[in-house]
């Protein structure tokens, strides 16, 4: 969920006094990375669930295949147009009631079968001390980037139930009217770091990759801060009532299988650990990630997100004994619809009705599509799989 869903400017300014935090982050005696074993892929569970996507996600067999969409609160659905003509996003976000009602409008309008907390990947920012402007068709822009280790000591330790109560409440309003699951979601240690480094979105990310190799020391102290930070922010989010959470790192497709692994995922491991003791599933989405995908599934994550630049067959080979969820190219859904139908078959067909597939896009819905397609999507995938079911049936009777 790429925070360059903003719109109008918005001005944002830290909060909060710089008090200590709690639970299990170092201190900057301790900044070195962690060992990276593999993660666990399984969740500790009291009973089976009955919803289709909390079932897919623990590759139990469900009726039909469960489908929910990046970013489908946004740009595409015209009554979330009509509710930014009157707040910007950081506004909905820090308006429970608001924030509760554009998270369910895709619920309403396309039957997907999971909602997604309408939220910024930097909302977290805010708390920790760092001024930024969501700036009208660019994203987040800080006023000050975050470069050297005097930086990164100034950052205020976040605390969720001061900095993002409106959100923690929106997700119990999220709950009380939601008839299917809500997934909580937060974006990456790395991606965040990339947003602080460079200071606003970026192609090749070279501060932060620089900065990664001249000073590792540095590297290390923040990827530390934003480890405890996401994992703090998404059990305050569980707490509240998500069902389920999604990590996304929408920048690390541009790191080498070398970095990523000597500098990134410890951490992704150490997160994930963290993440494990929620008790609900945990989904790790990447783009242009195919070759390090084996590599962040062994970071962690019940869920792996594929995107659309590979086949599931391949991704989920990869990824290996795991869900996984994708993964139609977004782009196909403003053309034809015989195209998106096409695709959708194709995915479908290489999922085989295996237990543990989430139909997705491979990235977020994109503002000019029309939002019929979506809901004629939703339609398509949970057809296809239940008249996969009778045709099953059928040939066994005869």
């Amino acid at each position: 969920m790429s925070a360059r869903r903003g719109g109008a400017s918005a001005s944002v300014r830290p909060t909060g006094p710089a008090d200590g935090r709690e639970g299990s982050a170092a201190g900057p005696e301790s900044s070195a990375a962690p060992a990276a074993p593999a993660a666990p892929a399984s969740v500790a569970v009291a009973a089976e669930p009955s919803a289709r996507y909390l079932r897919a996600a623990r590759r139990l067999p469900v009726d039909a295949t469960p489908v929910w969409f990046m970013r489908q609160a946004g740009r595409s659905l015209p009554e979330y147009r009509a509710v930014r003509e009157r707040a910007t996003l950081m506004q909905i976000t820090r308006d429970a009631a608001l924030c509760a009602e554009v998270t369910l409008q895709p619920v309403r309008r396309l039957g997907v079968d999971a909602a997604i907390l309408f939220a910024d990947i930097t909302t977290p920012f805010a708390g920790m001390g760092v001024a930024f402007d969501i700036v009208e068709g660019r994203g987040p822009v800080l006023e000050r980037p975050v470069r050297t280790a005097a930086d990164v000591a100034a950052l205020v330790p976040f605390e969720p139930v001061r900095d993002v109560a409106p959100l923690l409440e929106a997700i119990r309003l999220i709950r009380a009217e939601s008839p299917v699951p809500l997934i909580g979601f937060a974006g990456a240690p790395f991606t965040l770091a990339c947003y602080l480094v460079e200071g606003g979105p970026s192609r090749e990310f070279v501060r932060t990759r620089t900065l990664m190799h001249a000073d590792p020391k540095t590297w290390s102290r923040l990827m530390e801060i934003l480890t405890d930070t996401t994992a703090r922010y998404l059990a305050a989010q569980v707490d509240a009532g998500a069902q389920a959470v999604q990590v996304f790192d929408s920048w690390v497709g541009g790191l080498s299988p070398y970095d990523y692994a000597r500098s990134v995922a410890p951490w992704m491991t150490r997160l994930f650990e963290r993440l494990g003791r929620l008790g609900v599933p945990t989904c790790h989405f990447g783009t242009g990630t195919a070759g390090i995908l084996r590599l962040q599934a062994q970071a962690g994550g019940d869920i792996v997100g594929l995107d659309h630049r590979i086949s599931l067959t391949d991704g989920w080979a990869l990824v290996g004994d795991r869900a996984v969820q994708g993964n139609l190219d977004p782009v196909l859904l403003l053309g034809p619809f015989d195209a998106v139908a096409d695709a959708a078959a194709w995915i479908l067909d290489q999922a085989a009705g295996r237990p543990g597939h989430i139909f997705n896009l491979g990235h977020g819905v994109l503002p000019p599509t029309d939002p019929d397609d979506l809901r004629r999507l939703v339609d398509l995938v949970h057809e296809s799989r239940r008249g996969a079911s009778r045709r099953t049936r059928n040939g066994a009777s005869r």
